[in-house]
């Protein structure tokens, strides 16, 4: 089933996992987010052939997978004050995991992974469909903590990607955690794409002005390797949060990644990474994702 936009969202964090450590740590992520949004939690269990196996082996039955899931309730919903759900579904990781964001009409997921290598481990070769795919913005985590919360977003800025979305999200994020929103420009060889950068730019920070919003703006000094331009200002910087947009790719359905989208969600930092992929929204969309 391919995964559509709902027309209308119930204010849930949606969160898969594998019970993996990494997991255990988006879950965490997961209910802060919500905690801080006034949203509520679904926790998801995709049972596949590797989790059937496993069963098997260890002479196990579903009621395993009910005990992890309860336990995950247990211990997050009391001391959060969110209203955690859990469930879980049988079938392929990539196909599920969205289509479930689309039936319980989730405004975002977050998602555990060990990096590229893990994640291709984990959910297969189809994993950054997991990501490029899905419905709603995705926070990519590995093993760093949630912490007192994403204080500091990078904010990259290149001529690969329109970041109108982008934009609303940092507003959203930034008011939650009253975070500085570190915008990173790229440099390009061609003068005309540096003044439309420029006038981008300006774009982005006369809303963050409406808004009052601290940010900053910050070029990159080299034309080449702005992946590593951008994690080495996150690091410097102490960043909590890299925000990143996919783009529509013209040759296959779904989303793409721009080579530097790729290797900053899979940052070797473990700086969580929110993925938001370009949408046709409208009003409500915005009314529903950030209704204060």
């Amino acid at each position: 089933m391919e995964a559509k936009t709902p027309t209308k969202l119930n204010n849930i964090v949606l969160i898969p996992t594998d019970f993996s450590e990494v997991c255990d740590n988006a879950v965490n992520h997961g209910v802060e987010l919500a905690r801080s949004l006034k949203y509520k939690v679904t926790i998801l269990h995709v049972i596949n052939r590797e989790t059937k196996s496993k069963l098997k082996k260890e002479d196990l039955d579903i009621s395993y997978i009910e005990k992890k899931l309860a336990d995950y309730k247990l211990l997050h919903e009391s001391g959060s004050g969110v209203k955690i759900d859990t469930m879980h579904a049988e079938g392929s990781i990539f196909s599920v995991i969205n289509e479930v964001a689309v039936d319980i009409k989730a405004n975002l997921m977050v998602l555990g992974t060990h990096g590229k290598k893990g994640l291709q481990h984990l959910f297969g070769s189809f994993a950054l469909k997991v990501v490029l795919e899905s419905p709603v913005p995705v926070v990519v985590v590995q093993k760093k903590s949630f912490g007192e919360g994403y204080k500091e977003i990078i904010f990259p800025v290149s001529n690969d990607v329109e970041p109108r979305q982008k934009v609303q999200w940092a507003k959203l994020m930034a008011k939650l955690f009253n975070a500085k929103v570190n915008i990173f420009q790229s440099l390009e060889k061609d003068p005309v794409m540096n003044n439309r950068l420029d006038i981008i730019t300006k774009q982005i920070t006369d809303i963050f002005d409406e808004s009052e919003l601290n940010y900053s703006v910050t070029v990159a000094e080299k034309t080449t390797d702005f992946a590593d331009q951008v994690l080495s200002y996150a690091v410097t910087n102490d960043a909590k949060m890299i925000m990143i947009m996919t783009r529509p790719n013209v040759d296959i359905p779904g989303f793409s990644l721009v080579g530097w989208d790729e290797r900053l969600m899979f940052n070797d930092a473990q700086i969580p990474v929110m993925c938001v992929n370009p949408v046709e929204i409208g009003a409500y969309y915005w009314e529903w994702v950030a209704p204060f």
